[in-house]
């Protein structure tokens, strides 16, 4: 599938500048189409055929088997969940605290990866934030608050600067700290390649509806399996343990055990779809089209305006406007969707495989009143 075919085949594209897929990636036709087959199977189908239940079961496993490969890692090392917010928070949960422990995360984090530690603080936790500059962090500060943490927690890619933080470097600090790390990829799956076993991370949480174009409440938790069998979820269903019946808890090998109970098996049939068009496109070509397309845009963009890198890490950009919101609303106007941030307070756009150099050109083009 090329780039063309990809754009041609999302329905929201029809009419808009759409550069928003930091936010939501807006889904294939085809991605939806099997959605709707799934849950059509599902509800009028298999509860004269297979059962409802015994559909539900045989497609978690194989989703899971699919994200897995797609990740480098073991289907027992995948957990399904609805978002990356959900993941992070199944471990926050889950980990047995004390006052006095110590959580170690970084200032760029999106509030997926900074609300669950603000929660453990209240219990007497501390947690201890590494400040960046312009997206980066200094290595030195990170070493020594990484020292003493039970917990590090970082983004792959962040969501306000788009620069790609090194993940394997970062790991193995905290490693050597004692620290396990939780990674928030969301921003990074689905714009390059990741092998989760590279990254040597405990944990990754990441989630269909931005980069992998899939549908919402298609969510995923890689836990690193000799750690999941360690732990013992404070939320436990009938799907986390191996015989719901019985008056003792056996939880499951591996990540499963952090899934709980009924969902929506569909979303993640759709996961599968959007993940085999990605295979389809190929992720280097993903990348390389990515980087062009940012390149493109921040060389065309003044100094003083630009906030994320003069040479792209990813496909999101911010630059700074006088006034971000009013900005958005009047390119939404004008039929370009871009987002606001909180911080820094700036206008980011997003670029995909699915957009082209017109798209980039149309946001420069209105982006010249703002400067």
């Amino acid at each position: 599938m090329t780039p063309a075919e990809l754009r041609a085949s999302i329905p929201a594209l029809d009419g808009v500048t759409y550069l928003n897929t930091g936010a939501h990636g807006p889904s294939p036709k085809t991605v939806v189409e099997r959605v709707e087959r799934s849950l059509e199977y599902h509800e009028y189908e298999s509860p004269a055929d297979e059962g409802p239940y015994s559909t539900a079961f045989a497609t978690y496993e194989d989703v899971r088997t699919d994200v897995a490969d797609f990740l480098g890692a073991d289907a027992s090392e995948i957990a399904l969940t609805q978002s990356t917010t959900d993941g992070i928070t199944r471990i926050a949960t889950t980990l047995d605290w004390s006052p006095g422990d110590v959580v170690v995360r970084t200032d760029l984090e999106h509030p997926a990866g900074i609300l669950p530690w603000r929660r453990l603080e209240r219990e007497g936790v501390e947690v201890r934030v590494v400040e960046s500059e312009d997206g980066h962090l200094d290595r030195d500060q990170y070493t020594e608050a990484v020292e003493g943490a039970s917990l590090v927690c970082f983004s792959a890619v962040t969501w306000n600067y788009g620069t790609r933080l090194p993940v394997s470097e970062l790991v193995d600090v905290a490693r050597d700290a004692g620290a396990l790390t939780l990674v928030d990829a969301v921003q990074a799956i689905g714009q390059f390649s990741v092998d989760i076993r590279e990254w040597g991370a405990d944990v990754v949480a990441g989630a269909g509806h931005k980069w992998l174009l899939g549908p919402w409440g298609a969510g995923f938790l890689y836990v690193r399996r000799a750690l999941a069998d360690q732990l013992e979820p404070r939320a436990v269903g009938y799907r986390g343990v191996t015989e719901p019946t019985s008056e003792t808890t056996e939880f499951k090998p591996g990540a499963p055990r952090f899934e709980i109970g009924t969902t929506n098996p569909a979303v993640h049939v759709g996961l599968r779809e959007a993940i085999d068009l990605v295979d389809r496109v190929g992720l280097d070509r993903t990348e390389d089209y990515i980087t062009s397309l940012a390149g493109r845009f921040v060389d065309a963009v003044p100094d003083d305006r630009l906030v994320s890198p003069r040479d792209p890490d990813s496909g999101l950009v911010t630059v700074d406007v006088n006034d971000p919101e009013t900005t958005v609303e009047r390119l939404a106007n004008e039929g370009i969707v871009v987002r606001a941030l909180p911080e820094p307070n700036a206008v980011r756009a997003s670029f995909h495989t699915f957009n082209d150099e017109s798209d980039v050109d149309t946001l420069l083009d209105e982006l010249g009143e703002e400067w």
